[in-house]
Formats: structure tokens, sequence, C-alpha cells
């Protein structure tokens, strides 16, 4: 390749770039951000299906894929309804679940670190079930079992959790959540430490998944 294809391609990598961070931090300025009560409420049943909800369930999914999340729960726009939607691969289709419920949580546990697009530069260690199974409805009020494990369980439980009024600052051990917290209310970011050698060695260390913000 020569230096000019080379120029060519670094600044059209440069622009695409820049026009998926603005269209993220467009997306985010839909998303309710810490410290809004809403995100500590618990959201209300779904009782009517048809085009609006299925309206809604799409603007999630835009919003949730401009903001390059996995999940996103209606409490996250502000709206207290059991609403939420979620996609864990590039080749996966997104899906609305309206009224879900956790029927079935494995004994079998897995810590991951887990961001949250209403937590700003913020992520911590949370453990959860590896597996679940998940009933609800899809947007036209039709029956649906999801049957979970890894990612797509942790997201789930994530976005469920969020229809429940409950943060990954409620789950995240005591330290992290002291971190977490000064960040948000500084403005400024928090990961959880590296796990040493010790940590790495323990039972609950062999199923540590990769970071997903939802």
């Amino acid at each position: 390749m020569s230096d000019r294809a080379e120029t060519e391609t670094d600044e059209r990598r440069e622009q695409l770039e820049a026009e998926l961070l603005e269209r993220r931090e467009a997306a985010l300025a839909h998303v309710v951000q810490f410290g809004d009560p809403v995100l500590k409420s618990k959201a209300s049943p779904v009782r009517e299906f048809g085009p609006e909800l299925r309206a809604e369930a799409d603007r999630m999914i835009a919003i949730m894929g401009d903001a390059m999340g996995v999940g996103l729960a209606a409490t996250q726009l502000g709206i207290l309804r059991r609403l939420l939607v979620f996609r864990v691969g590039p080749d996966s289709e997104p899906t609305g679940l309206v009224n879900p419920k956790v029927e079935w949580l494995s004994d079998e546990l897995a810590i991951a670190e887990e961001g949250c697009l209403s937590l700003p530069r913020v992520s911590m260690d949370v453990e959860r079930p590896l597996h679940a199974r998940v009933e609800g409805q899809d947007v036209d009020g039709a029956e649906i079992r999801i049957e979970a494990s890894g990612l797509e369980a942790r997201v789930l439980q994530h976005e469920i959790d969020h229809l429940d009024g409950v943060l990954i600052l409620d789950r995240a051990p005591r330290q992290q959540r002291k971190g977490a917290l000064r960040a948000l209310r500084e403005g400024g970011s928090y990961s959880p430490p590296m796990p040493d050698e010790s940590e790495a060695s323990d039972a609950g260390a062999e199923h540590r998944e990769p970071k997903h913000t939802a």
C-alpha cells in the first residue's frame, strides 16, 4: 500500500471513529444518569400491546446500538414500564422483552466487570449466576422463555435489575462501590483493580468474563 493510500485509510478510520463517538454521545443524551430517582424506582407491568409499544422498543434498540451497549431497560430512559431490549453479539438479532421475570438461576456463579450506560465512565465487578431462565412476552404479547448462559444471562439479569430499581452499585464489592461513588460525584472514572495472583487462583475466578456495558 502506498503512503498516500495509507494516509487516506487512516483519515477515513479517524472520520468513522469520530462519527461513532458523535452518535454515542447523542444516544447517551437520552439515557437517564446516576442520581435521577427514576433509576431507583420499580417499573410497572405492561398491560397494553401494539404499535406504540413496538415503536418504543425499536427506539430503545436504536439508542442501545448507537450507545454501543448490549442492553437497555425502559427505566434508563425515564419510562417506568417493564420493558427491556438486548443484543449480545454483532450477529444476533436485537430482542425486546416485556414483563420479564427470572424463573430460575444456576448455583454456578461468575464474576465479570460490568459497566452501565447510566453510570458513565464507571465499571465494577459483579458476581451473578452463570445460567438463567427468563420468561416474559414479546412486543406483541406472545409468551417467551429464554434459556440463557454467559453474557446473555448476565445482560438479562442486569436489565431486570434496572426494572426493579437495582444498580450494579448495589451488587458490587464494598470497596469498589466506594470508589465508583467517589468517581461519580467528582465526574471522574473508575474501574476495578486487576486481580492479583491469589485472586486469580480462586475458584470463582475461573469464570471471569469480559466487560460489557448495559
